[in-house]
């Protein structure tokens, strides 16, 4: 099924990754698109493929992360009947899919070792061999691949061969994310909230007021478009008064009755930011070296930290957080250099 597909942007950072994409999309050549979740990297590969002389073969997608690593290898290749348990017929692998077309390999990094074993060959010699069988096929197929981590450490961790990384980088596309392309947020904020409010079958588009507009470009982003897609049509269909949508819920999850979750323990440059002042801790525990008794000094320091910012610096309730009592909690603390030894609080 063809699927409509719009690239949406005017920021330069964007424009340039596109034009890049573009270029090498004639290119028979492998194409490696890298970039954050939500960047639209999917959308990359499909101008890939529709803008180069495969246009009219088949694109086949493969998300290399959404199936168990003993299925990965049957995916891509194939297998014959009876080649493992559950093979009850033959069946082609998305190589033989995407003959004389494009195979979009998405999540690349997650492959496992195995995987990328074969991979290889398949990419170097254009044979693959369906599990269970020992006759290879020759195949013609372009592999646009993609992945949001940075691969070149993977491979100096010994967690991705580095010729195959050699071999599907031919050209290497990089996409900016949102937070870095501002001048494009209300853009994509006006043209998915018009789609909204079609598709809600309303007369009219008010538009974003100045302060949703403010909030929208103010916000970091960390899903990039998936994630601003979400936020600008939930908004329109929420909004059923006249005049521009004033309201703009970044997380949905927010809720005075969401269910209460044990805090992780806070960095201690956050919970320093959030906290009253307090005496400094001394400067030679920092350079200690980092021996057993070291590392659960500074276990105890930051969970101290988190439980302090958890209960709102009163000591009392954290001191009962921590099934401690009141004198042993500000022991602890002052151990730490978290209070002062004169320090006095006041209990609610």
């Amino acid at each position: 099924m063809e699927r409509t597909t719009q690239v949406i942007g005017q920021s330069g950072a964007f424009l340039d990754a596109l034009e890049l994409a573009s270029r090498a999309a004639a290119l028979d050549r492998p194409v490696l698109v890298i970039g954050e979740r939500g960047t639209g990297k999917e959308l990359i590969a499909e101008r890939l493929h529709r803008l180069s002389p495969r246009w009219d073969q088949p694109l086949v997608i493969m998300n290399c992360a959404a199936l168990p690593e003993t299925l990965i290898e049957a995916e891509l290749f194939g297998h014959e009947a009876g080649a493992f348990t559950g093979a009850t017929k033959a069946r082609a692998g998305r190589f033989e899919e995407a003959h004389r077309g494009t195979l979009f390999l998405d999540e690349l990094g997650t492959l496992s070792m195995a995987a990328q074993d074969r991979l290889l060959r398949a990419v170097e010699y254009g044979e693959v061999t369906r599990i269970g069988s020992s006759r290879p096929m020759r195949v013609d197929v372009r592999i646009v691949a993609a992945t949001n981590e940075h691969l070149p450490d993977k491979v100096a961790r010994h967690q991705f061969r580095a010729d195959l990384l050699d071999r599907l980088s031919f050209e290497v596309v990089t996409l900016p994310p949102l937070r870095a392309r501002v001048d494009d947020v209300l853009v994509l904020a006006e043209h998915f909230g018009r789609r909204m409010a079609s598709e809600l079958g309303r007369d009219s588009w008010p538009g974003f007021s100045k302060t949703a507009e403010a909030a929208l470009k103010a916000y970091p982003w960390p899903g990039n478009v998936r994630e601003l897609r979400n936020v600008a049509e939930r908004a329109v269909y929420r909004w059923d008064l006249d005049g521009p949508i004033d309201a703009i819920q970044f997380d949905p999850f927010a809720s005075p009755h969401r269910p209460a979750t044990v805090a992780p323990l806070a960095e201690p440059s956050a919970v320093a930011a959030a906290a009253p002042p307090v005496a400094a801790p001394p400067s030679s525990e920092a350079s200690a070296p980092m021996d057993y008794k070291a590392r659960l000094a500074r276990f105890e320091c930051e969970m101290l930290q988190a439980a302090m910012a958890e209960n709102r610096f009163n000591q009392r309730a954290t001191a009962e957080a921590l099934g401690l009592s009141y004198d042993q909690l500000r022991h602890a603390l002052r151990r730490h250099g978290l209070i002062s030894g004169a320090s006095t609080e006041s209990v609610a």
